[in-house]
């Protein structure tokens, strides 16, 4: 499908976004009480989260939080025979072994490079050396902060939506009529992520949904993962929305379409396994807690069913829908 399809082209629409992105965001003002129509979408909301899928509809259509700073570091877990996730409850990186070395989807925030992201590799057993690839779900610092030190340390290749490359080599104005400023850290224009083109490395491959909303060229990717030999397929959601204050109603309602546009393709995907890299809608912390008692034969908490995935998307899109239907109601 082509960004123009899709309605790919705006910039401006979601530029404050950007400038304001997840990480040390301000708080928002007190919602006003729903309407009579958005309170009847959250019931039907509660209905398709049931009992799965209750923390991710609390979180989209009634508590949402941008990540920060302070959100706690998650123990680095093999959660899969080939990913291993390393981060914090806010924000999440995973990393994934190939015959040829080591694929790692974002790269934490600049400031969790020594804290977080290489504690994580040493305390897993892995060599950051080996990261031969970074893929990036969007093009904000909390996703890219250390993706330049790959590339400058190790060669690493990073690759990131067209859209978002142009983000951050012009970036929007900042506030107040402020000069655009681009991001400090940001990796040197690399590769480029295309829709449906398979990043590959040895026997891995990724492919790239585009989702724009976040940001222009946000990305989701779909791939296979090995649990206990079984091969799964996964998918991350490379550039949701915590909070839809700062995202303009156009940006809003590409974010509708874009979501619609991953279930089609998560469900032709046969989609099985949720991974998120802001995992504040998954009950992390009790997942991995699960991992590390997890008996021979037990199942694995990542691992949703492709049923289970489709709801998980489709809390998502209603919370979406009733984000877009407060706006029109205010």
């Amino acid at each position: 499908m082509s960004l123009h399809k899709l309605g790919y082209g705006f910039v401006i629409s979601i530029a404050f976004s950007f400038v304001a992105h997840a990480q040390g965001q301000a708080p928002a003002a007190p919602p006003k009480p729903d309407s009579p129509a958005v309170q009847a979408m959250l019931e039907k909301a509660k209905k398709t989260a049931g009992t799965q899928w209750a923390d991710e509809e609390h979180f989209f259509c009634e508590a949402p939080r941008a990540n920060a700073a302070s959100d706690p570091a998650i123990k680095p877990t093999k959660i899969f025979d080939n990913v291993y996730i390393i981060g914090n409850q806010g924000t999440a990186v995973y990393v994934v072994q190939t015959s040829a070395g080591l694929l790692m989807i974002d790269s934490l925030p600049a400031a969790n490079l020594n804290n977080q992201l290489l504690p994580g590799f040493m305390a897993l057993g892995l060599n950051p050396a080996d990261v031969k690839i970074i893929v990036l779900g969007h093009g904000h610092a909390d996703h890219f902060g250390n993706a330049a030190y790959f590339q400058e340390k190790y060669g690493t290749k990073v690759y990131l939506s067209a859209p978002d490359w142009n983000l951050i080599e012009n970036p929007p104005p900042g506030r107040n009529g402020q000069p655009a400023q681009p991001p400090q850290g940001a990796p040197k224009h690399d590769q480029v992520a295309a829709e449906g083109q398979p990043i590959v490395l040895g026997d891995f491959k990724a492919t790239p949904v585009f989702i724009p909303g976040h940001t222009p060229g946000s990305t989701g990717y779909i791939f296979q993962v090995k649990d206990n030999g079984k091969t799964r397929v996964a998918a991350i959601y490379g550039g949701t929305i915590l909070t839809p204050g700062p995202i303009s109603d156009e940006g809003l309602a590409t974010y509708v379409k874009s979501v619609d546009h991953f279930r089609n393709e998560t469900k032709k995907a046969g989609v099985e396994v949720v991974l998120q890299n802001h995992p504040l809608m998954l009950p992390l912390q009790s997942w991995l807690e699960k991992l590390e008692t997890r008996k021979k034969g037990d199942p694995n908490p990542f691992v949703v069913g492709k049923a289970g995935y489709q709801k998980f998307v489709d809390v998502l899109s209603a919370c979406s829908e009733i984000n877009v239907a407060r706006r029109k109601s205010t």
